[in-house]
């Protein structure tokens, strides 16, 4: 009797410690609700005045700081008198919430000017995030800001630091984000040309350096005269400590080389993952990237120190983004003596590759599957379509649906968009090292159906535009997942190649990049119901055709809010299901 009992209580304890833990996770996990209006308004980020797109009277939009396991609520009004809006929070995966992902034609009808939308999500996972728009060319448009989840209670990062800071990289144009649109669609195809300025927290300086005094710049020296809009974002210091500097990019077009006068970096996450720590002297980041480094202020603490930014994989007609790292034993109007730290070349891809080669996953992290369920090779291509010019994917320029994938799928609506899979390759006699002998593509809109819980390798094929000898950079981003980025490589890839994959410690990214004339492998579980954009970063291209679909586990996806769908083929079933009623 006494031994049953005994078990009774030890099975009562065990009980009662379970639900506290479980109840001390859920104190521990907060909601943090927001109420956001994105309006056009007057801005001069460059010192400039333009107009920009903000969230609640600021460029850019505000911070959210969050823990890890919290929710996010973000009451969304659209004050935009006449163009829909979303809102992509990037590199969050959305477990159990792809329609709060943010993408117009895909997750989510448009947000309509006066309507309100609620995104909720949870954030799972510590990191270095930002969020931005994900419909027209919003983006270029400056509808973004910064996401940072910091680690849950009782959890440690492995690495120490005393301070942080947050660097949010964009560039910017003087041209509006609708013509660039215009621009872009037109016949003749007319280029938007390179950015004015670089961005650093949603400040940069035109027609002006702050290096003037120490450079043969013919630019003359800043003068910001009150004007806060533009003035740099200084980084307040104290010598002997460590820092962390987040650092993302949400730039349209240019991929940035980061470097910082006199100091190393130490890398130590990117995307929101560990990673084996690694001191670099400057960093490349693409658009879509995020990383954490480690600065330690170990320098002479009389002087300050440039911070500075600089264009690469394009050809350069862009100024250096600069702030100043100040020494707060020193003052912060006393700018730097020496010249700011010149970038590697444009065009150095050793460089680049050699960077990206050093990035790889903390001892510890998830490896990944050793062997592959599915394997998909997209062909990225310049093309052109009855006279315009457009980007396409084994042959296939991307055009969304006006009915949302999440909801077509979900509802079985098969004429709501190409129910023919795309190709899951490319002609194997196409010579990637020459422009096109046909450069005629198509229009699509079909899906890559995945099955749930497989393993998928993605082949990302770099090849020549239409222009001879030239190839350009692509960040790719894919919603909903994390994938492990297995290699590079020259040329075509070829399947003895994946001989070579790094199967034993590759990093876990949400952005990759494929270099000109190459290859980049991926590999991801498809374990996210719901339906997710995979496209090229940069904004042009993405607007010009530029991604791919895929889709997994639909009818498992739960509780998804009327208004995501209240719009096309889906919008009209809601309507007939309503008057029904």
């Amino acid at each position: 009797m006494s031994l049953r009992k005994s078990m009774v209580n030890r099975g009562l304890l065990i009980l009662t410690c379970f639900f506290s833990f479980v109840i001390q996770l859920c104190l521990a996990s907060k909601t943090r609700h927001f109420k956001w209006e994105v309006e056009y308004m007057y801005w001069s980020p460059d010192c400039m005045e333009g107009v920009v797109m903000g969230i609640n009277g600021q460029f850019p939009g505000p911070t959210i700081r969050a823990v890890a396991g919290d929710t996010i609520v973000v009451e969304l009004t659209n004050r935009l008198h006449t163009e829909g809006v979303v809102i992509h929070w990037h590199g969050i995966r959305q477990f159990g919430t792809p329609w709060a992902d943010g993408t117009a034609s895909i997750s989510q009808c448009a947000i309509n000017p006066g309507e309100t939308f609620i995104y909720r999500y949870k954030v799972d996972k510590a990191g270095t995030y930002f969020y931005h728009g994900h419909y027209g060319m919003q983006r270029s448009a400056g509808l973004y800001g910064s996401l940072i989840v910091e680690v849950g209670e009782g959890q440690k990062e492995p690495f120490h630091y005393d301070g942080e800071f947050n660097l949010l990289l964009s560039d910017w144009w003087h041209k509006g984000s609708q013509e660039q649109e215009v621009a872009l669609s037109s016949k003749p195809f007319r280029w938007i040309g390179e950015p004015q300025t670089l961005l650093i927290n949603g400040r940069g300086q035109y027609n002006c350096s702050l290096a003037a005094h120490v450079t043969n710049s013919s630019s003359p020296q800043c003068q910001f005269r009150g004007n806060e809009q533009c003035a740099p974002q200084i980084l307040h210091v104290q010598p002997h400590k460590t820092y962390r500097l987040r650092v993302s990019s949400t730039t349209a077009l240019a991929s940035l080389n980061l470097q910082i006068g006199n100091h190393k970096m130490v890398m130590v996450e990117a995307d929101g993952n560990y990673i084996q720590p690694v001191a670099v002297d400057d960093l490349d980041i693409y658009s879509g990237e995020s990383y954490s480094v480690l600065i330690h202020t170990d320098q002479d603490p009389s002087k300050n120190y440039w911070i500075s930014v600089s264009v690469r994989g394009r050809e350069p007609k862009t100024p250096q983004g600069l702030t100043i790292l100040n020494y707060q034993t020193t003052s912060a109007s006393k700018l730097p003596t020496s010249t700011p730290p010149v970038s590697p070349l444009w065009n150095d891809y050793n460089h680049s590759k050699s960077f990206s080669n050093k990035i790889l996953a903390l001892m510890g992290s998830p490896k990944p599957p050793t062997t592959y369920n599915r394997r998909i090779i997209l062909l990225n291509t310049q093309n052109t379509i009855n006279g315009f010019t457009k980007w396409a994917i084994n042959n296939i320029s991307l055009t969304l649906p006006p009915t949302p994938y999440l909801g077509a799928i979900k509802h079985r609506l098969s004429n709501a968009f190409d129910q023919k899979s795309p190709p899951e390759n490319f002609p194997n006699d196409y010579d990637v090292m020459k422009p096109p002998t046909n450069t005629n593509s198509t229009y699509g809109n079909g899906v890559y159906m995945l099955e749930l819980r497989t393993t998928v390798d993605v082949i990302l094929q770099n090849a020549n535009a239409l222009a001879t000898g030239v190839s350009e950079i692509h960040p790719w981003h894919l919603h909903g997942h994390d994938f492990w980025v297995l290699g590079y490589g020259e040329g075509k890839f070829r399947k003895k190649d994946a001989k070579r994959f790094n199967l034993k410690n590759p990093p876990l990214r949400n952005t990759a990049v494929i270099f000109p004339f190459g290859w980049t492998a991926l590999r991801f579980v498809a374990d996210n119901p719901g339906v997710w954009a995979f496209h090229c970063h940069i904004e042009p291209h993405l607007h010009m055709g530029m991604g791919v679909v895929f889709a997994e586990g639909v009818h498992l996806v739960k509780d998804v809010p009327n208004n995501a769908l209240a719009c096309g083929l889906t919008g009209k079933m809601l309507m007939s299901n309503y008057s029904h009623h």
